[in-house]
């Protein structure tokens, strides 16, 4: 069988610190999984070891099939919105077109008329193409995190990888943008890093736990000894906004609402 995302005995360490240890674990294509742990516990850095960006110790990444950094023009990836100049003058058009440089940063580029008929197209998928002539930092959080959504979608991808991608938006827009992915995860493969536990249920098809080392890779239903193993402590799940357990009680099967 072919997958998606193939990592077999995955170690990383910076200096001396270990980020991953021997992680090992099979993407099915379609897939929409999320990555939850604690901060500093690994996420980001498999995101990147995915993507290519970090290169690991020891161990082996393959995409559908071959190796990662042979098939890294069929991963979109979405990173965690940091701080930025809100008063640079660009434009929400000329942040998703940026995703069509393939990496060439030139000055004074000329985009090719595919270059823009494609990122008014997902920007209209998006429905943010009102936007596209607005400055970048005079969107609200929602519509900042979905103009990145739509930069990773560009280079039309059949591997979407987004790191936190509600860390900073509302209720209401962490809704929407969850929405959204679930929609596009009917033609590709979806990989969420998030600590957003009230995901967990509500959306992901399937999970993995990861501090360092993977505790849990497949059911998104968790018993509590797995939650305590990753996070170091209880952790209560929260399903459909409604705060109650979600993870199986040792020897009990889940009971639906």
């Amino acid at each position: 069988m072919t997958y998606a995302v193939e990592l077999k005995d995955v170690s990383v360490k910076y200096g001396k610190i270990p980020a991953l240890k021997n992680v090992s674990i099979q993407i099915a294509e379609g897939a929409f999984l999320g990555i939850i742990g604690p901060n500093g516990g690994g996420k980001t850095t498999l995101l990147k070891v995915i993507l290519g960006l970090i290169e690991p110790e020891a161990g082996e990444i393959n995409v559908f099939g071959h190796p990662h950094n042979q098939m890294v023009d069929r991963i979109g990836y979405v990173p965690q919105i940091s701080n930025f100049d809100r008063d640079f003058p660009i434009s929400v058009l000329d942040v998703v077109l940026m995703a069509r440089l393939g990496g060439r940063v030139r000055f004074f580029h000329q985009y090719q008329k595919e270059d823009l008929k494609k990122a008014e197209a997902v920007l209209d998928q998006l429905n943010l193409l009102h936007l596209k002539d607005r400055q970048i930092g005079k969107l609200s959080g929602g519509q900042l995190q979905r103009v990145l959504i739509a930069r990773g979608l560009a280079v039309e991808p059949e591997i979407l990888l987004l790191d936190e991608p509600t860390a900073n938006v509302d209720a209401s827009s962490t809704s929407q943008i969850y929405e959204l992915l679930k929609n596009l995860n009917q033609d590709r493969t979806i990989i969420v890093a998030t600590h957003d536990m009230a995901a967990v249920s509500s959306y992901f098809d399937t999970l993995a736990c990861l501090n360092e080392k993977l505790y849990h890779h497949g059911d998104k239903r968790l018993d509590q000894e797995t939650t305590e193993q990753v996070f170091g402590c209880p952790v209560d799940l929260i399903a459909h906004g409604h705060p109650h357990h979600v993870f199986a009680p040792h020897g009990e099967e889940e009971n639906n609402d």
